[in-house]
Parts: structure tokens; C-alpha cells; sequence
């Protein structure tokens, strides 16, 4: 299974509400319930209504398009990188899964992850 690098820095935030998220952005990943508003994006995009945020993330991403009837693909990766202490914070797509490391993590997450056996590529 293939991994494929993503370039630049990511944030994780909470923000009062999306009406200054740039949704046109390469990155941009929301989610609302009752009790917050979230999004992940390129650290460059995060905008100015932000109540929290959490910089220094990196990201890869599953390539192709998953299946919805594939199972583990997510656990299997989670499970190498909680195996070697790095903490994840993932994004599914319709089409396919987002794993971001804080930046201290990142290069030994792929290195553990292509001595698993995934192929990683830029």
C-alpha cells in the first residue's frame, strides 16, 4: 500500500464558526457537533476566528481510493505508529484516509511505516 507525503505544516483548530474558512484551500478539513466547531488545515490558512489551535503537524495520506468494504486500513497503520509512540490524529475522506504526526514524529512515522511494508513516496 502506497503513502503518500504531504508538503507543509498543518494545524489543528477550533473556531467560532467557518464563516473565515477559506474552503478553496489544498487542505481543509471540518467537522461540526453541538459542542465545537473543528478544522484542520495548512497552518498558512488558519483564520482569523480561531478560539484554539495546535501547530507542528505533518501529514501523509493513503493512496488511491479505498473501498468502503475494506477493513483495518486505518487500524493497521494506527496500530504500527501506537506500537512505536507516536500519537495520530486522522481524517477520512470518501475517498481516503489522512494520518497527521506532529512534526518531531513524522520521519520516524514513515520510517517505522515502510518497515511495515508500506511504500512511501513524495
Amino acid at each position: 500500500m502506497e503513502i503518500k507525503r504531504i508538503e507543509g505544516s498543518f494545524s489543528i483548530c477550533k473556531v467560532k464558526d467557518f464563516s473565515r474558512v477559506n474552503f478553496r484551500a489544498a487542505y481543509c478539513f471540518t467537522g461540526k457537533t453541538d459542542e465545537e466547531n473543528s478544522l484542520v488545515c495548512l497552518t498558512e490558512d488558519v483564520p482569523e476566528n480561531v478560539i484554539e489551535q495546535d501547530d507542528d503537524w505533518m501529514g501523509f495520506r493513503i493512496q488511491g481510493v479505498l473501498d468502503f468494504s475494506l477493513v483495518g486500513i486505518l487500524a493497521g497503520i494506527s496500530k504500527i505508529l501506537a506500537e512505536n509512540e507516536i500519537g495520530i490524529f486522522a481524517v477520512s475522506t470518501y475517498n481516503t484516509d489522512y494520518i497527521l504526526t506532529k512534526r518531531i514524529h513524522y520521519e520516524k512515522a514513515l520510517r517505522v511505516l515502510t518497515e511495515a511494508g508500506y511504500c512511501v513516496v513524495s
